[in-house]
């Protein structure tokens, strides 16, 4: 089952998801919410749209935009609605 894992904490681990440009998408509900904050960061993907981010915060320590998702994604992304992303050290393990 892949798991989403950043200084020593599981993020996110499921069984379904989905797997874009080598990153891999978790469902929103499979994420666990206490170590995630809001971040105002954005980027666009010109196939993609607009991404919103997330800051880490495990054991006090924070990883600053490390996870990232799309909230409206353009209808050839639909499928990772409602998913996160990971990057900046964080380590998927499939």
């Amino acid at each position: 089952m892949p798991k989403a894992v950043w200084n020593g904490a599981v993020l996110a681990q499921s069984d379904s998801y989905e797997s874009v440009e080598g990153n891999v998408y978790f469902p929103a509900d499979s994420i666990k919410r206490e170590y995630f904050r809001p971040s105002e960061f954005q980027t666009t993907c010109p196939w993609k749209g607009v991404a919103s981010y997330y800051t880490l915060v495990v054991n006090d320590e924070e990883n600053p935009d490390a996870a990232w998702y799309y909230p409206e994604p353009k209808e050839a992304a639909s499928h990772i609605k409602d998913h996160v992303a990971f990057w900046r050290g964080v380590t998927v393990e499939k």
